[in-house]
């Protein structure tokens, strides 16, 4: 599902280069939850967003799905990931002024939209959520959030879901809950890349990938 070579990331800054990502080779197979796991600063993030193909590599090559997205056009790639992969963040990004339900719908692609209203209400019903769909962003719990931000990632039947500290603002509760989901994602045949500093979070996964100044130094 997710295959790295040689990949790095290299920014540039008026006091010289950053190296997020120092040739990072790695593989994660379809319908695998993996976890990667270092400390603050050591890639996470970055390797995240270039799996996600909201950034590019500096070097190497990166394929989801079998597509070489690095040699996809910016609009390709935005396509592509619009189809194929859900986001899951900490700080949920949910839109203010959008009731939950719409919130949801504003994630779907037109080849999605046929029954996605129906499909948004019965899959807020079974998070827990059929009774806030006309509720605001303000008016829910941090949980609550997340769980619509979960069934946003989830509305285009994603193959693979990609997670950034997705309990990093939940209490204990409300972690286990959002796991939850994204474990049924998984049983479902679904492939998920999670990042967390968690040890909750990362024994869920089936692998844990251990990440330390921009190199893989675990990946078992």
């Amino acid at each position: 599902m997710i295959k790295l070579e040689n990949v790095s990331k290299v920014y540039r800054t008026s006091e010289g280069e950053v190296r997020a990502l120092d040739d990072v080779t790695l593989t994660i197979e379809q319908g695998q939850f993996a976890a990667v796991c270092g400390p603050s600063g050591c890639g996470k993030s970055t390797l995240l967003t270039i799996a996600g193909t909201l950034g590019t590599a500096s070097s190497g090559k990166v394929a989801i799905a079998g597509s070489d997205v690095g040699a996809m056009s910016a609009s390709a790639r935005a396509h592509f990931r619009a189809h194929q992969i859900g986001f899951v963040f900490q700080t949920f990004h949910l839109l203010p002024y959008l009731t939950v339900v719409e919130n949801v719908m504003a994630a779907v692609v037109p080849d999605q939209a046929a029954d996605a209203k129906q499909r948004a209400g019965e899959m807020l019903e079974k998070f827990q959520m059929g009774h806030r769909l006309n509720h605001r962003p303000g008016q829910l719990s941090t949980g609550e959030c997340q769980r619509v931000a979960i069934a946003r990632a989830m509305i285009n039947r994603p193959k693979l879901i990609l997670a950034d500290e997705p309990t990093g603002n939940l209490d204990p509760a409300n972690a286990k809950e959002v796991l939850d989901l994204l474990g049924v994602f998984h049983q479902d045949g679904g492939t998920i890349l999670l990042v967390t500093h968690e040890e909750e979070a990362a024994s869920r996964a089936q692998r844990t990938i251990l990440l330390d100044q921009g190199r893989v130094v675990s990946s078992p």
